[in-house]
């Protein structure tokens, strides 16, 4: 695992991978199969490993954490940054941050939390969980609501908070006043899109977005590290194909589930095998299963394609 300091240019120089987390029959980590999908990950390119929400890290014991940690730490290889996700309520993060304080971790991600919240109350706890972990944040932003740009641009001036993974939904991404006056306060080069490839051409080209965070960029790593250097390059029909490649996958995780279906997409795939998913979750229901694999098969051509286009 990476454990030098976070630069700012880092964001940008890779996509942010957001793998599932393969599980035993009886919920126990399967250290074996995670190998096999962060090795096909780092294989693309990807340098990234993000661990939140298609891990189920909402869900994760804290009484396992430290077990996890050191899992993903040992499995990553010597340039690959792995963030694990804290949270989301402020209880499981203090208890999450005195275990990360014992670790080489640089940083983490604040899994949102809906509700019970306001922006002095995030400010406060954040702050306050920076101090325990004796690292800064990542902070995953879904919603205006929980906190105000002007809280956040204050966070990241003060270094509590390294980055922000943006993930507030919008029918048209290119129309977001939000975000717009977000980055009047923030450096973009901090600011990763935060909701796959669907929006990421539109965040990157017309927000200056550093890069995004991908699942079906786990089973497609070649793709989706192809993806991002298209966009930084302006090649825009390049990137057009490769992004129409990824929407069929991305359009059932939407209609879904984002995580169940990912989950069952890379056992499909047969890069590892995810076997159960934490509760409070389930497998995506066997009706879709069909679609599913279809639409990973067909991604997965396109990666093999791509990939050996690539070396040929």
């Amino acid at each position: 695992m990476n454990v030098s300091p976070i630069v700012e240019s880092e964001f940008a120089s890779t996509v942010m991978a957001v793998p599932p987390l393969a599980r035993r029959a009886d919920l126990s980590i399967d250290a074996n199969e995670n190998l096999k999908l962060i090795r096909h990950i780092e294989a693309g390119g990807v340098r990234t490993l993000l661990y939140g929400g298609n891990a189920n890290f909402y869900h994760v014991a804290v009484s396992e954490y430290r077990e996890l940690l050191d899992m993903l730490a040992q499995s990553a290889g010597p340039d690959t940054r792995v963030i694990p996700a804290i949270g989301p309520d402020y209880g499981k993060m203090l208890d999450q941050a005195r275990i990360l304080a014992q670790t080489s971790y640089r940083t983490a991600m604040v899994l949102p939390l809906g509700g019970f919240t306001t922006s002095e109350g995030v400010e406060a706890g954040l702050t306050r969980i920076v101090d325990a972990a004796g690292i800064p944040l990542t902070l995953y932003i879904k919603s205006e609501n929980y906190v105000d740009v002007d809280t956040l641009a204050r966070l990241v001036d003060r270094g509590t908070l390294i980055a922000v993974k943006y993930a507030i939904v919008r029918d048209n991404p290119a129309q977001d006043a939000y975000l717009r006056r977000l980055l009047e306060s923030v450096n973009p080069a901090r600011v990763v899109s935060g909701m796959g490839e669907r929006p990421a051409l539109v965040h990157v080209r017309d927000f200056g977005l550093a890069s995004w965070t991908t699942g079906s960029g786990c089973i497609a790593s070649h793709s989706v590290t192809a993806l991002l250097r298209a966009a930084k390059e302006g090649r825009a029909v390049d990137a057009q194909r490769i992004y129409d490649a990824f929407m069929p996958l991305e359009t059932l995780r939407d209609n879904i589930s984002l995580i169940r279906v990912l989950h069952d997409a890379v056992t499909f795939s047969g890069i590892a095998d995810m076997g159960a998913i934490l509760p409070l979750l389930s497998a995506t229901p066997k009706e879709h299963h069909a679609a599913v694999d279809a639409a990973t098969q067909a991604l997965l051509a396109f990666e093999r394609n791509l990939a050996a286009s690539a070396s040929a």
